[in-house]
């Protein structure tokens, strides 16, 4: 399209209006440069959808993974219990599933000992009037115990509060107070260890200080399944292979009935984690691939042949089966069925259902140790699907940024040249607008000029001359 300019205005000394003319002129040269922004706006889109459901993808893998965990999910046991007011428990894998009761007798106890109120208060000296030194041998453990002699120093730690302090820094396994009540005040050691191996005695005392009968270092009593069981600790681990028992209080004479198996509430939210981030993929692929009937098109990665690859290897991996296995035999058979937009629906009842009835046929659907199940070939898929390097879409990403970076230095130079020619074109019409503008000023003077060239009268007085002109004029 051309510049269409008003001659009658260019001669009224209006002029140019130069900032527009130079606009128009340069429009007539940025189509390129409208092109180039345009496939630029369309790469970052397609990167930013490229990049959703590359994150997608990733955590379908981290799902994925856990399923093909031989240590994981599916291989979990759990331990129950009937009346957790007494124990609770937890299994590891190596637990064996069955049924065990347990009775808990007695609770394994703290040693403690304290001694009476001392008249002279937290911060008077314990020692014998006049004497400079003590001892309070200390028995930890029980009478196989070790014994520890507490040397007490007047003006250094001869009263309850600094005695206390001290055998705290000592280390010895043993808690030190000062308990003040409205009867006075009294120094309380209580061992950090339950059992029998936290054991309190004082075996000789030559303070003012009267220690009461120690309290506690008892080991828990119990039987599990009629055998007694002693344990110094209210955690009792080595009972049961694979299970720990948490003590919380005596059974009195009503037995716990605990039970052993595969942990399926693990196993069912391990399975869902994966259906939903299965979900999320096929449901972000399908937005940025569908063909729309309305506007007759496909979505912005609808010809991009690296999502059509990702999306054709998923179908593949999620109608992997199996021969065999008990029936289990694929996704379906556990309930989880494919819809037609490509994603997956769990009926949780028949999923509880083939959990609870063969649990170790639905762990070896997802895995085996051939390493021949769903779940090892999709993780095996997936590892590939996900390389930093070689990954489908990282590669993807990688060609559109290059893409980007050599349209952005297009655009860059090329806004480059056309500064450069807008400056030109600015000085060039700049100057042509100064000479329009000066023309009817010059219009003028030329006008009058010639005015006074008629002024002129004849020399033999007739009334009318014809002017000469002279070389000068």
């Amino acid at each position: 399209m051309g510049i269409s300019l008003n001659p009658a205005t260019l001669l009224s000394g209006q002029g140019l209006d130069v900032s527009s003319l130079v606009s128009q002129i340069l429009s007539e040269s940025s189509g390129q440069m409208t092109e180039w922004q345009g496939e630029l706006s369309t790469l970052q889109s397609q990167a930013s959808d490229l990049t959703t459901i590359n994150s997608a993808l990733t955590n379908l893998a981290t799902a994925v993974t856990a399923l093909a965990d031989p240590l994981g999910a599916l291989t979990a046991q759990s331990a129950t219990s009937s009346d957790t007011s007494v124990l609770s428990a937890t299994a590891d894998t190596t637990a064996i599933a069955g049924t065990h009761t347990v009775a808990v007798s007695s609770l394994a106890t703290a040693g403690a000992v304290y001694t009476n109120e001392f008249a002279g208060g937290a911060n008077a000296s314990i020692l014998p009037t006049g004497a400079t030194g003590g001892e309070i041998d200390l028995q930890i453990g029980g009478s196989a115990g070790t014994t520890t002699p507490i040397t007490i120093t007047a003006g250094s730690n001869d009263t309850l509060t600094t005695l206390a302090s001290y055998i705290k820094s000592q280390n010895l396994g043993v808690n030190a107070s000062v308990v003040t009540d409205a009867n006075g005040s009294r120094l309380a050691l209580v061992s950090q260890n339950p059992g029998s191996t936290g054991a309190l005695a004082i075996t000789a005392n030559n303070t003012s200080l009267a220690f009461n009968t120690p309290t506690g270092g008892t080991n828990a009593q119990l039987t599990i399944d009629g055998v007694p069981y002693a344990s110094a600790s209210n955690t009792v681990t080595g009972a049961i292979p694979g299970v720990t028992l948490n003590l919380a209080n005596a059974s009195s004479g009503n037995p716990v009935q605990l039970t052993v198996g595969p942990d399926t509430a693990q196993a069912t939210s391990a399975i869902n984690n994966f259906v939903s981030a299965y979900n999320q993929v096929i449901t972000d692929i399908n937005q940025e691939v569908a063909y729309n009937a309305a506007t007759n098109s496909q979505g912005p990665l609808g010809s991009d042949p690296s999502v059509a690859q990702l999306q054709s290897s998923l179908l593949t991996d999620a109608a992997f089966s199996l021969t065999g296995n008990g029936g289990d035999v694929n996704l379906a058979s556990l309930g989880i069925n494919t819809n037609n937009d490509g994603t997956l629906t769990v009926d949780s009842s028949q999923l509880s259902s083939a959990l609870a009835t063969n649990p170790a046929a639905v762990q070896n659907f997802f895995q085996n140790t051939a390493a021949t199940g769903f779940a090892n070939a999709f993780n095996t898929d997936l590892t590939n699907l996900t390389d930093p390097t070689e990954g489908v879409l990282n590669v993807d990403l990688a060609q559109n940024t290059a893409e980007q970076a050599d349209l952005t230095t297009s655009i860059n130079n090329f806004q480059t040249q056309l500064t450069a020619q807008q400056t030109a074109l600015t000085l060039e019409y700049s100057a042509v607008n100064a000479s329009l503008q000066a023309y009817p000023l010059l219009l003028q003077q030329v006008t009058e000029t010639l005015g006074t060239l008629g002024s002129g009268s004849s020399s033999n007085g007739t009334g009318s001359s014809t002017p000469t002109l002279t070389s000068g004029l």
